[in-house]
């Protein structure tokens, strides 16, 4: 398959250039200089080996076929990764759930905790599954555990995806309830609060959901949880003004 946008032409403008992404540009020991570099803490990071250790056991016997990653977030606009084809896919069984509390610097601080969305158990999900062809899998799992594997969150599972032209396993990044960033418990109203108020060195929490909103409406995906909470971060921002 020479066009990796075969089934879907509209999504070719929609997805940046991996040869542009600043995932790829980027070495770990660059990004931990420049988050320590903020004041931030980096000894809770995954270490080079956990990391290698992780990517290494999920690929293990996959590496003689062409491999399929599924994206639910950031990923399908900017993944960052050489793909040969894209589909858009569904995943049953799990969702989109903003439970990520962010104390740590990257949309959020101890003062003014952030929120971000996490894939865990659930109803579905709507995404994009990319397949990696098998010659570039060391490589280009090596970026993704370099995005996705960066500290304590999520741990790499594979699960069946649905797509217009079959169905196949795919590789995520689900929800880890052992990490302390990860708070299934949170209240609504907590929820809409990071939310609204979440900042740090990334930008806001705000900014962050505005950005999954708009990318969502560009590709045609519909999550009303998404929007609800979008909504209600900026009902409260526009409360607190009164």
């Amino acid at each position: 398959m020479s066009d990796p946008f075969v089934h879907h032409p509209e999504l070719r403008a929609l997805i940046a250039d991996p040869e542009a992404s600043m995932f790829r540009k980027q070495s770990m020991a660059e990004f931990i200089a420049f988050i320590e570099a903020a004041g931030l803490e980096t000894d809770w990071f995954h270490s080079d080996a956990e990391r290698e250790a992780s990517r290494a056991a999920a690929i293990k016997g996959r590496e003689e076929q062409d491999f399929w990653f599924f994206g639910y977030g950031s990923l399908m606009w900017d993944p960052g990764i050489r793909f040969v084809e894209v589909r858009r896919a569904y995943m049953p069984g799990y969702s989109r759930q903003f439970i990520l509390k962010d104390t740590f610097g990257g949309r959020g601080t101890d003062e003014t905790p952030g929120l971000m969305a996490a894939l865990d158990h659930g109803e579905g999900c709507h995404g994009l599954a990319f397949r990696i062809a098998k010659e570039e899998l060391e490589t280009e799992t090596d970026f993704i555990w370099r995005r996705e594997f960066i500290a304590p969150g999520y741990h790499p599972e594979f699960a069946t995806v649905e797509t217009d032209h079959g169905s196949f396993e795919a590789l995520t990044f689900l929800a880890d309830h052992e990490a302390e960033t990860m708070c299934a418990d949170l209240t609504w109203e907590e929820k809409v609060r990071f939310a609204a108020t979440g900042k740090g060195l990334f930008g806001t929490s705000l900014e962050y959901i505005s950005n999954i909103i708009e990318h969502f409406e560009t590709l045609g995906i519909d999550d009303a949880d998404t929007k609800d909470l979008h909504t209600a971060a900026l009902a409260y921002n526009e409360a607190r003004k009164t």
